[in-house]
């Protein structure tokens, strides 16, 4: 695939629009999925693929070869994401409106996919809850495996920036979860109770 890819841009770069169209093909679910954790609305995060496409068609000669170019297409698209966060800071996305996006769940049972989904809901509200470079650099490392090097390369910071962020990321999504359990645990104990006649 590299080699492929590898002839793909430099025939993108001379200005081949199938070549191109084939990079956006090969690109457009790992984008997606980018944007997607980012903004936590599918629609936002299509539009925003397709912003990052774009961007990257217009300045697709400036592309350096020396870098990879997944880390270069993603940074756009964190970028993007990054601005159109802090654009709509005071909006409130509504989890509910959301299309659900998840993996299937293989384990029987109601309550396991009901507890899944609710899990799932409450690390997208903790997502949303951290700055948006903090966000992008947890989403870059935990779900796309990045180095901290790449993710450094991708957001213009350090990469001692970039570890910092990351730590201060988990401390305050640790603090938010327990902060989350503890008010989870009364509510569950009032549930339980049966009144006493």
């Amino acid at each position: 695939m590299q080699d492929t890819e590898a002839v793909w841009l430099v025939q993108a770069q001379r200005g081949d629009q199938q070549a191109f169209t084939n990079i956006v093909e090969a690109y457009q679910k790992p984008v997606f999925n980018l944007c997607y954790r980012m903004l936590n609305n599918a629609e936002d995060a299509e539009d925003a693929a397709q912003e990052t496409f774009l961007r990257a068609y217009r300045s697709i000669k400036q592309y350096d070869h020396n870098r990879q170019f997944s880390t270069w297409l993603l940074s756009i698209a964190a970028h993007y994401c990054i601005d159109q966060i802090r654009k709509n800071r005071m909006n409130i996305i509504s989890l509910e409106d959301q299309p659900n996006q998840e993996i299937p769940d293989t384990l029987p049972g109601p309550e396991s996919s009901l507890s899944k989904r609710e899990e799932q809901n409450r690390m997208r509200l903790l997502l949303e809850k951290l700055n948006p470079i903090d966000r992008a650099a947890v989403v870059m490392y935990y779900w796309y495996d990045y180095s901290y090097d790449e993710i450094a390369q991708s957001l213009s910071l350090s990469e001692s920036a970039i570890k910092s962020r990351l730590h201060r990321a988990r401390k305050e999504m640790a603090r938010l979860w327990i902060s989350q359990q503890n008010k989870l645990i009364p509510a569950e104990r009032k549930c339980h109770e049966s009144p006493v006649f």
